[in-house]
């Protein structure tokens, strides 16, 4: 029941702040798809770029939209509303209400990168985009949510939050697999890029675009950070309790 209470909230916010949120979600994306897919014609990897392209910005949206559903909120009511005090002493056991934020999180991500899809779909482009791929847009928006749930643990007033959007999202937006591929970085620095979670993610969607198989390597990174941040944010919230 605790999970379904947080989602429900997510929900109502969702609802009340539809149009809001629906441009917030479109309009950076559709940018980039314009000026660097339409505005620059060039190639990558012999095929046009828009091919590249267009599964790096579905993975950059779920990762934008999973993250910003949950860092500023978070930090607003842990701060300033102490909303999370409530929760300390309310019967709802921690573990499902940060799940459900995972969960509310992950599902706004998915959202966006539903948006780029529907605004794609009519450019003929023969990329293929299946269950497989959504589910990779799920554990994304889960990693990415839960990241979000730690920093906004760590957050010490209301403007850290888009100090870590600039800090921590705007470098992965740019430098991770989603503008050009990581293959073409210097060695070493290439390295150390490709195992961000948001590399891994644009990798096995544009695999999955391609006909080709995603490989288990990327599921073990995203599952690896999901592991991490999942228990630190568990770590942080029952230490609170118990203060």
């Amino acid at each position: 029941m605790g999970i379904i209470t947080v989602l429900w909230e997510k929900w109502v916010e969702f609802r009340r702040d539809f149009y809001k949120i629906t441009v917030a979600a479109m309009i950076s994306p559709l940018m980039y798809l314009i000026i660097f897919g339409m505005g620059i014609q060039t190639t990558s990897h012999g095929e046009p770029y828009l091919h590249f392209l267009i599964p790096g910005i579905v993975a950059m949206a779920t990762m934008t939209g999973s993250f910003s559903a949950i860092a500023q909120n978070m930090s607003v009511q842990r701060l300033y509303e102490k909303a999370q005090d409530q929760i300390m002493v309310s019967p709802t056991p921690l573990w499902q209400f940060i799940l459900g934020q995972v969960l509310g999180g992950s599902l706004r991500g998915m959202y966006a990168g539903g948006i780029i899809l529907l605004l794609t779909a009519p450019i003929r482009t023969d990329l293929v985009f299946n269950l497989l791929s959504l589910f990779i847009m799920l554990l994304n928006g889960m990693v990415f949510s839960t990241m979000a749930l730690v920093l906004s643990f760590l957050a010490k007033s209301y403007t850290d939050a888009p100090r870590f959007t600039s800090y921590i999202i705007t470098p992965m937006s740019f430098l991770c697999n989603t503008f050009f591929s990581t293959e073409q970085m210097p060695a070493g620095f290439r390295e150390i890029i490709a195992l961000l979670p948001l590399s891994q993610a644009s990798a096995m969607i544009r695999a999955i675009a391609n006909r080709e198989s995603p490989g288990w390597f990327g599921f073990a990174v995203l599952g690896a950070y999901l592991l991490i941040f999942g228990i630190i944010s568990v770590v942080f919230i029952y230490r609170k309790k118990n203060l």
